[in-house]
């Protein structure tokens, strides 16, 4: 993986986390209006097996693999990390401008319309995926 590359994935985790952060503290005040106030210990169980949480699994799941892809240290598996650089920018992307109708573009965007602090995660992201390939429409 090129130095480039790393410092790509970098901040594209550092921006997502951010952001997953700040939509599930989202979704848990929305949840717990529901189902009453959660502890901490129970929030982890609750983002891995509730329904209600089941729309941030991709994101969790792209940060994970990013993780993954920055923790790669054998040079056999440099040619692995760099062809997973553009379809985690790929996936970036899709999260951020997700399919209309999902269930994921539903809460999305209405975290958006939501919380100020999404708008702004959001628009970060949107700078750095765009700074990569300028023409696209992420």
């Amino acid at each position: 993986m090129t130095d480039a590359d790393r410092a790509l994935l970098t901040e594209l985790r550092r921006l997502l986390l951010h952001l997953h952060k700040t939509l599930i503290d989202w979704q848990r005040m929305d949840y717990e209006r529901s189902h009453g106030r959660l502890q901490t210990t129970q929030l982890l169980t609750v983002i891995f097996e509730d329904p209600e949480f089941a729309w941030l699994r991709s994101m969790s799941g792209l940060i994970v693999r990013i993780d993954e892809t920055l923790d790669v240290r054998t040079p056999q598996d440099d040619s692995r990390a760099e062809a997973g650089t553009g379809p985690l920018v790929a996936q970036a992307r899709k999260l951020v401008a997700p399919a209309p109708g999902s269930p994921y573009a539903q809460r999305y965007h209405a975290a958006i319309q939501e919380l100020p602090d999404v708008v702004l995660a959001h628009h970060d992201l949107v700078t750095l995926l765009k700074l990569q390939r300028p023409a696209a429409n992420a």
